[in-house]
């Protein structure tokens, strides 16, 4: 460890439960703060050991709702007022993401907004996995280490030796990723068209490409409502593939997720732990842990050592 600038790392309130896994890890001990509330919902965050001339990293998913932003927001300045040396925010989950672009008349873009928030708080770099669109990484005007979940995913899927294997996306704009996966593993690509009437409501979807008598593997960075997902397995079991599965990044499962996959003709649903879920609830739920990656990207980051071998594809 640098003598000069120590590294030290701390966790917002809902995403403790990685950040100690990443700490295991590395073998270091997570760092303490306390989180007062006041009664109308306003909270203060304090860091309980000093940071002046360290690097801090400070791991915090942005899921629903807006306290971990807000959470994570509050920790950065906290860290830059107590002369921290550098501040790096590990972000297993970058939420608002998927208002990366103005795609109708008088809407926001949530996605450079919270990266403006979270530069003008006083971060230097940020850690995070799969975002909903690659492009997110130039809203930032600092360094974005962007790790993909195919780490953990691969081997998984390698070892399930599925015979007849197709990748598929559930939507076009899915398509890149779900190449990526079938290229690596030189199986054949499957694509999902559906319309939307409203967010979270899919109004029709088609299949194109084969998927009868094959074990279909969809491809995606979110489950949300999961209705897609419910969807797509359950009209290519109609089409008459063998098995579906479904391999997504980031569980919010919100709503009817539960009841929407429990119901579906899904096999599995692997996700990693970018977001806590509890298994208990849907037993169709397998979680990857990725912390272990975490934990060598920032090993990684602190030592200026290069993090290409976190990459699989």
């Amino acid at each position: 460890m640098s003598q000069t600038h120590p590294f030290k790392i701390f966790s917002g309130e809902k995403s403790e439960y990685i950040a100690k896994q990443i700490c295991r890890s590395l073998d270091c001990e997570l760092g303490k703060k306390t989180k007062t509330t006041f009664s109308d919902g306003e909270f203060v965050v304090c860091y309980d050991e000093t940071v002046r001339g360290c690097i801090v990293f400070i791991v915090q998913s942005t899921f629903p709702n807006s306290d971990n932003l807000m959470e994570l927001l509050l920790m950065i300045d906290a860290a830059k007022r107590a002369s921290a040396y550098k501040i790096v925010a590990v972000m297993p989950y970058y939420g608002w993401a998927r208002q990366d672009r103005k795609d109708k008349p008088r809407v926001s873009i949530a996605a450079k907004l919270s990266a403006d928030l979270l530069a003008a708080a006083g971060v230097d770099r940020i850690i995070t996995m799969d975002l909903h669109a690659d492009q997110i990484q130039g809203f930032f005007d600092i360094p974005v280490d962007h790790l993909y979940a195919s780490t953990v995913f691969i081997p998984y899927l390698k070892n399930l030796k599925l015979a007849d294997l197709v990748i598929a996306s559930p939507d076009v704009g899915g398509s890149k990723r779900a190449n990526s996966y079938a290229q690596h593993l030189g199986v054949p690509l499957v694509l999902c068209h559906k319309t939307r009437l409203k967010a979270n409501e899919v109004a029709s979807m088609s299949i194109i490409g084969e998927v009868k008598d094959k074990n279909v593997v969809i491809i995606d960075d979110m489950a949300d409502t999961a209705g897609t997902l419910a969807k797509a397995a359950n009209l290519m079991v109609e089409n008459g593939a063998k098995s579906v599965r479904a391999m997504v990044t980031h569980a919010i499962m919100s709503g009817n997720a539960v009841k929407n996959i429990t119901e579906s003709q899904l096999t599995e649903l692997i996700c990693t732990d970018s977001i806590p879920f509890d298994t208990t609830r849907c037993p169709k739920v397998k979680i990857l842990s990725v912390a272990e990656m975490f934990g060598n990207t920032i090993s990684s980051v602190f030592y200026n050592k290069s993090i290409s071998e976190q990459y699989l594809f």
